[in-house]
């Protein structure tokens, strides 16, 4: 979708003029894996219109081979529209037929936080199994997949399922739960919960908020909890807000390796991304086979990338100075703190960067 951010702080209905952006669960991801130096292609379909162009454009730029995507002459591209925040978990029923909004949060010190969508019919909505054929969702290594794109359609949904269920040749399959309320509480489809359940079990690595399984399943015991409710993953990677992640990753003798890695102190310019942000850095580790733990911390420091910029992408450290700071023993990764930009080539090809050590 393309994203519009306020050129100041206030809610909505107060904020005189925007910046346009691209935004998107899966685009995001592409572009910070881009980033990271994989070779990537995001499939999807958008309209024959300006934004659509835009999107196109500015994805292709990040690195990004856009080839695949369909252009819809019909249908428009998707748009939506933010504030400076944005919450993990939504709340709040869609307008019939178009926006679907967000309730503003207001914990008394952070600015109130909407969102508000205008994708209800918009050319990636019409996303079907025909329009997908195999040829382009399976070639290659990973597919990433969120359970948004589920909850946009019947056509999407059914694209989804097929996607998800194993069968020889498919690749390994990534699948970011990212349950938004607004998307399914239409007394219609209150299915919601239960069908990015079955979704996530047909996958192979799953991302997962704390926050989002308790709203989605009614979990509140932690990542073991989870881990007990979503079995069949291969891995599971349980995200715990300012805490950290858990991921849990199942060993030829079918036992789960736990891993913890804590998460980093963040100056946040914007929360927006930071999800799929953490979800390209931990893919990046895994398709260059290291560690659970370091795919961890590459995940968390691609979040920061993202946390320390207003836009929904922040543009990734570059892998040799990542490499260096994820191979940090605990006592220095704890005392690490990152501010707007610490990620910039400018400084981080450098030991002068804008990375706080804290306590030495």
């Amino acid at each position: 979708m393309v994203t519009f951010v306020p050129s100041r702080p206030g809610r909505l209905a107060e904020v005189p003029a925007f910046a346009r952006g691209i935004g998107g669960a899966e685009s995001n991801v592409a572009c910070g894996l881009a980033g990271a130096g994989h070779s990537v292609r995001w499939i999807s379909r958008v309209g024959t219109d300006g934004f659509g162009d835009h999107l196109l454009t500015e994805i292709a730029a990040a690195g990004v081979d856009v080839s695949c995507v369909q252009r819809d002459p019909r249908r428009p591209t998707g748009i939506y529209f933010r504030t400076a925040g944005e919450r993990a978990v939504e709340s709040g029923a869609p307008e019939s037929g178009a926006p679907e909004s967000g309730a503003p949060e207001d914990d008394g010190e952070q600015p109130l936080a909407e969102v508000v969508y205008y994708r209800a019919g918009s050319a990636a909505a019409a996303m079907s199994p025909a329009l997908m054929p195999h040829e382009e969702t399976w070639s290659g290594r990973v597919l990433h997949l969120t359970g948004i794109t589920a909850a946009l359609s019947a056509d999407c949904l059914a694209l989804m399922r097929e996607l998800t269920t194993r069968a020889p040749g498919r690749p390994l399959v990534s699948f970011d739960l990212n349950y938004r309320v607004s998307l399914w509480e239409d007394p219609e489809r209150d299915e919601g919960p239960d069908v990015l359940l079955d979704l996530a079990r047909g996958c192979d690595v799953v991302f997962v908020g704390e926050d989002e399984a308790e709203a989605a399943w009614g979990i509140r015991g932690g990542a073991a909890a989870i881990r007990e409710a979503l079995p069949e993953p291969e891995v599971l990677v349980v995200k715990q807000g300012a805490t950290g992640a858990t991921a849990y990753a199942r060993g030829d003798d079918g036992a789960d390796t736990v891993t913890f890695a804590p998460a980093l102190r963040v100056d946040v310019v914007a929360p927006v991304g930071a999800g799929d942000a953490f979800a390209a850095g931990f893919l990046s580790g895994t398709l260059r086979g290291l560690p659970v733990a370091q795919r961890l911390r590459h995940g968390h420091l691609m979040a920061a990338a993202a946390l320390t910029v207003p836009g929904d992408l922040g543009t990734p450290p570059s892998r040799a100075y990542a490499d260096r700071l994820v191979t940090l023993d605990d006592a220095a990764w704890g005392t690490l703190r990152f501010g707007p930009g610490w990620a910039d080539p400018a400084h981080s090809g450098s030991d002068t960067t804008v990375v706080e050590v804290i306590d030495s």
